[in-house]
């Protein structure tokens, strides 16, 4: 599985509009936020290794209505407590 967020600029008065059509809509945004800053949502998605992550926003994210901007960051390596550098 591969994750990777994307920040979400919404048309004005649109946010939570576009925040419930995510969670409702795409099974694999199980987390928006609401956010400060020069986006106004930040959701995280979780895809199969396989599936093409330019492809997916363009189809499922950036053709929901209420949504002006998207900028994606994708994920290399998740470091949590179990699971750290190795390095110790």
């Amino acid at each position: 599985m591969r994750q990777f967020y994307v920040f979400i600029k919404c048309e004005l008065g649109h946010t939570y509009d576009v925040a419930a059509k995510l969670v409702d809509n795409l099974d694999e945004a199980p987390m928006v936020h609401s956010i400060s800053g020069a986006f106004d949502l930040l959701a995280r998605f979780t895809l199969q290794d396989d599936t093409d992550i330019g492809r997916f926003v363009n189809q499922k994210v950036q053709t929901i209505a209420g949504i002006k901007d998207t900028q994606t960051i994708i994920c290399f390596n998740a470091f949590t407590r179990d699971q750290g550098l190795g390095d110790d």
